[in-house]
């Protein structure tokens, strides 16, 4: 490129900003030229012709709408799998809401994880309980010495739900020798720092219960679940 080409492109390049900035200080400008407008041809934006300047306008707004649909129809979506999901949980606490045996309240925790949230693979550890060798497969009651219980010591300081990948020896402690098929793992805490126990769900769907996902009706869950064992009577 010679200097008097580069020159001529620094000249267009300034003539073009000044045009545009123009134009910005005066919106009115097209009303007062409507002839200058009806004149303006734009590439049509998928190519092969010119279309009008209003024709473009209409293009983007038509593309914009179309997003707009498409995040409106997002929305929608995920209120419907919320609202589905907080009928679930409201099915859960009808079943947890009167005081029974501890057993039965277990049997009803049990069920309800594996009706109303189709939660085939669900563990619950109870701290500080009583081995008991007829408890169900589900339950699992254990000293608060238990060696295995030092894995989860920092969700226990947490206090809160967390999801995604877990330790081989984490899922053969709470689902047996199958656990290590899973993909994916829920785990929540029971009561204050995990002081009633945790409640393990998984899934052999790596991406069922992921870091990312939100773990705010886990918590609830949770806080269920610990009041019902909480006023349970014995037995």
């Amino acid at each position: 490129m010679t200097t008097r080409e580069a020159r001529g492109l620094a000249a267009a390049d300034s003539e073009e900003e000044s045009i545009a900035s123009y134009l910005q200080r005066n919106p009115e400008f097209f009303e007062r030229h409507q002839a200058v407008l009806a004149r303006l041809r734009l590439p049509h934006a998928r190519g092969g012709s010119t279309i009008s300047l209003v024709e473009r306008q209409i293009e983007v707004l038509r593309e914009k709408q179309a997003g707009l649909e498409h995040k409106l129809a997002e929305l929608v979506s995920v209120a419907r799998a919320n609202d589905a999901l907080s009928e679930r949980l409201h099915r859960f606490t009808r079943r947890l809401l009167r005081a029974v045996p501890k057993s039965e309240a277990i049997a009803r925790i049990e069920a309800g994880l594996r009706e109303d949230f189709d939660a085939f693979h669900a563990a619950l550890v109870l701290i500080g309980g009583a081995v008991d060798p007829a408890a169900p497969r589900f339950v699992r009651n254990v000293p608060a010495q238990d060696p295995n219980l030092k894995s989860f010591e920092s969700l226990f300081a947490s206090g809160k739900p967390r999801c995604g990948q877990a330790r081989d020896s984490q899922r053969e402690f709470l689902f047996g020798p199958e656990g290590l098929e899973l993909g994916s793992v829920a785990l929540v805490p029971l009561g204050e720092k995990g002081s009633v126990g945790l409640l393990a769900l998984g899934s052999a769907d790596r991406d069922r219960f992921h870091p990312g996902m939100s773990t705010e009706f886990l918590a609830r869950l949770a806080e269920l679940i610990a009041d019902s064992l909480h006023s349970a009577t014995p037995g």
